[in-house]
């Protein structure tokens, strides 16, 4: 029996199971950065490894802050390789910033509704890979108080896909892995290591940053709508 659940953060709460890589390529298309997909998935990659080896992001880091900083190393990239005109940069990033931080508060606030819904039902936990900053987030989007523990990688010194993050969630909740259900937007990140676990696996499918063919079957669940988790018990 079902008694509590583990969510992971980025990708699922806050971009509707959708890979944030895909989400601010789209977020370049409607802002017309004149650039092609290859080309921008080089700066994706050169930002994430730069924010994950340099402590950029500060604890004190709101999403607002932390996604000016991302957007804003991706597009210094791609002006020093020559993709865009350096003088224009600027008013990309703004533009890129401004849609994508609009689209994010529209759906962390669909999350939060069903999150308040299922916060009535069990205890909640979120692990999440991060930068030391989630709880700020949390409170900028209204999703404060939901959660009764964070486990946070940046903080725990353990990252997905490392199953052992998900048994410190188990843990946090103060239940059994069989007990638990792992919501999840990455095959790999997410359901493999928490089955792994020993958890009961939800996986949210949204566009993912490859069109390589899933195994849907790895997860015990497969929802494309958040809501479609209070059907699920």
């Amino acid at each position: 029996m079902i008694k509590g659940y583990i969510f992971d953060y980025g990708g699922t709460l806050d971009t509707g199971g959708h890979h944030w890589g895909k989400v601010i390529w789209h977020a370049y298309e409607r802002c017309g950065v004149p650039v092609a997909e290859a080309d921008f998935r080089d700066a994706y990659v050169h930002a994430e490894r730069t924010l994950g080896k340099n402590p950029i992001v500060q604890p004190t880091f709101t999403f607002l802050q932390t996604l000016q900083a991302k957007i804003g190393i991706e597009i210094d990239h791609l002006a020093a390789s020559g993709k865009i005109e350096a003088e224009l940069a600027q008013r990309y990033a703004d533009a890129v910033v401004t849609d994508l931080y609009k689209r994010t508060q529209e759906e962390t606030e669909r999350s939060r509704k069903v999150l308040s819904v299922l916060h009535d039902r069990c205890p909640m936990v979120l692990v999440s890979n991060f930068y030391g900053n989630i709880a700020v987030v949390l409170k900028e989007f209204g999703l404060d108080g939901l959660f009764s523990q964070i486990v946070e990688s940046a903080v725990v010194g353990v990252r997905k896909p490392d199953p052992r993050i998900f048994t410190l969630g188990v843990e946090a909740l103060g239940l059994k892995p069989e007990e638990v259900i792992v919501v999840g937007d990455s095959i790999d990140k997410d359901i493999v290591p928490a089955h792994q676990a020993g958890c009961y696996t939800v996986w949210f499918r949204g566009e993912g940053w490859t069109n390589d063919p899933v195994d849907e079957t790895i997860a015990d669940h497969v929802i494309t709508d958040l809501k479609q988790l209070l059907d699920i018990l």
